[in-house]
């Protein structure tokens, strides 16, 4: 079509005459006139973002990049002999990764199928990447569908990547600089971005909910294991924590309104204990599962695995890093609100707590919960002094974790005064992020002279405080989640019996989270049958101390229990009972 002529096209649509345009483009013309001011008679150059910017882009997409690459990588060798180009644009429209030949660079750069283009419908018009990122629907603009006459020789289609929570974060576009083809000819271009757009997803899901139940579900069992349609992440009560868009689309359609936060068992006829019967050991077309609303699908559950990936999430999205933290203990959500509001900054953040409570846990969490694939470097009291420094430097960029700084000498902690110190000629940056974890009392060190209270505020600018898991609210949600945790030593589905439930729940923990893991390991090692009852539990290694816990902590803790709660404390109930109205905390 001549420029013309376009031109005219476009104007029959913004006045409501006859017009060959389908509803999309017409709907996204109208939108670059009336809401964007654009002018068709006007072609433009492509709009590219300033270097500056485009590593800001590049820097918040990192995890995403890093996790898209090899598929990219993959699905780039299958067009490129058709002279095709891959791009990657975040959220915003800006490209900030580029497949290409690079035979035509030059030609590529001049039409915006470059990194760092910036392809927003309200600066480049009707486009593939723009009009994707609006109806948030996978899209093909060929040629005239584009509003800018620079573009209209462009064959473009794109779709859309979301997140785990359900939000747009991407778009991967497939472009040609010249198609003699009618559109019709991009409909295997429009089948290979989609899918790559959903593995995307999947493989993002996955890198995220490495601690967690996994349920990836199709409606054919052929390609369930290895290319599956859908996925949901479940924490240990059986709630969706993460998902993909097709899991999405799937399960909003039962009728029962938001997807994620919901149990999964509102959806499917199964609940969280029936995962391990969807396991790989089952031939796939054994693995039926079946909707509320009577539909048929096959499940692949992939158990949690001990360690989760260290990846950064993206950010705004906390949640995801500090998920395996704790489940509904009002003392464990406002900590990690705390831990998210800080994790962005670069404030010195020390983590106390007794031994075992997952000081190290949440400082990682902190640490994985920001974009980029930055260091982690732990610096401990059995670390030779003359290596400090090249572990510093190893840091920079990322997070140096100091580890029971109490267990230093003198003379070290001088040392450390003086590395930490010097840390601060360092460029923002690359200024490495100081975490310390401790299970002393520093404050009561400082006040006696044992640790250096210069050192002491460097490393304390904020403070967050681990529980004891005897006082922990959420005690059930820790002992489903290492239970399924475990679950990869025996491949039958194993469970607690009431009472083995009741004995853990009663004991006093001095090992904290650490000891419960412990625990159940050996339980799950030594249970002969599918039920881990009393003999199966290995005893307590220590016998229980006397704590310093006031009564209304550990009622607190036990729901209101007082039998549990005696249990805990190792006396009578009628002892508690008398010391609950002693201190007020019963009607007399």
């Amino acid at each position: 079509m001549r420029d013309r002529d376009h031109v005219r096209e476009i104007d029959h649509v913004l006045n409501g005459r006859p017009s060959e345009r389908d509803g999309v483009v017409a709907q996204s013309w109208r939108r670059c006139v009336n809401d964007y001011g654009l002018d068709p008679t006007r072609p433009s150059p492509p709009h590219i973002v300033t270097e500056s910017r485009l590593r800001e882009h590049r820097e918040q997409s990192e995890r995403l990049i890093a996790i898209a690459r090899s598929g990219l990588e993959a699905l780039f060798r299958q067009i490129a002999g058709q002279k095709y180009v891959l791009l990657l644009a975040d959220a915003k429209g800006v490209t900030v990764d580029y497949f290409g030949d690079p035979k035509f660079e030059d030609e590529l750069r001049r039409a915006g199928l470059y990194l760092g283009s910036d392809w927003s419908e309200q600066l480049a018009g009707t486009c593939g990447v723009g009009s994707c990122l609006v109806t948030q629907q996978a899209i093909t603009i060929h040629q005239t569908d584009h509003f800018d006459l620079t573009h209209t020789p462009l064959s473009c289609t794109a779709a859309p990547i979301f997140d785990t929570s359900g939000n747009l974060t991407a778009v991967l576009d497939i472009s040609l600089l010249r198609s003699p083809q009618p559109k019709i000819s991009q409909s295997l271009a429009l089948n290979l971005v989609t899918a790559s757009a959903r593995r995307v997803e999947m493989a993002n899901l996955m890198a995220m909910n490495r601690g967690d139940w996994v349920l990836r579900f199709s409606t054919s069992p052929e390609f369930l294991d290895v290319d599956p349609e859908a996925a949901v992440a479940l924490d240990g009560s059986g709630r969706i924590i993460g998902m993909t868009h097709g899991a999405e689309t799937v399960l909003a359609q039962q009728g029962t309104g938001a997807v994620l936060g919901e149990r999964i068992d509102r959806f499917f006829d199964l609940s969280v204990d029936n995962l391990p019967d969807l396991m790989r050991g089952r031939p796939t077309e054994d693995r039926l599962i079946t909707l509320r609303d009577g539909q048929g699908m096959f499940g692949h559950a992939i158990a949690p695995q001990s360690e989760r990936l260290s990846l950064p999430v993206a950010r705004g999205g906390p949640t995801s890093a500090f998920q395996s933290i704790g489940g509904s203990d009002p003392a464990i959500q406002r900590l990690v609100a705390e831990a998210a509001r800080l994790a962005p900054t670069s404030i010195p953040v020390l983590v106390t707590g007794e031994t075992g409570t997952g000081k190290e846990r949440l400082i990682r969490a902190i640490h994985a919960s920001q974009p980029g694939n930055r260091p982690f470097v732990a610096l401990t009291a059995a670390t030779p002094p003359e290596d400090w420094p090249a572990l510093a430097e190893a840091a920079q960029t990322g997070t140096l974790f100091l580890d029971a700084p109490e267990d230093l000498p003198p003379a070290s902690q001088s040392h450390l005064l003086r590395l930490v110190a010097g840390l601060d000629t360092l460029p923002t940056r690359r200024r490495p992020r100081l975490m310390t974890a401790t299970a002393a009392d520093l404050p009561a060190l400082v006040r006696e002279g044992a640790f250096r209270p210069d050192l002491f505020f460097r490393l304390a600018a904020a403070r967050l405080s681990l529980p004891p898991l005897r006082l922990r609210q959420d005690f059930d949600w820790l002992l489903d989640r290492m239970m399924r945790q475990f679950s990869h030593l025996r491949p039958d589905s194993l469970r607690l019996s009431p009472a083995a439930r009741a004995e853990l729940q009663s004991r006093d923990w001095p090992g904290n989270l650490r000891e419960l893991a412990n625990t159940l390991e050996v339980a799950v090692a030594l249970a002969e049958g599918a039920v881990i009852d009393l003999p199966d539990l290995p005893p307590a290694p220590l016998a229980p101390v006397e704590r310093p816990d006031t009564l209304a902590d550990v009622l607190a803790a036990c729901g209101g229990n007082m039998a549990l709660a005696a249990r805990r404390m190792g006396v009578n109930r009628s002892t508690i009972l008398r010391r609950a109205r002693r201190d007020g905390l019963l009607p007399n």
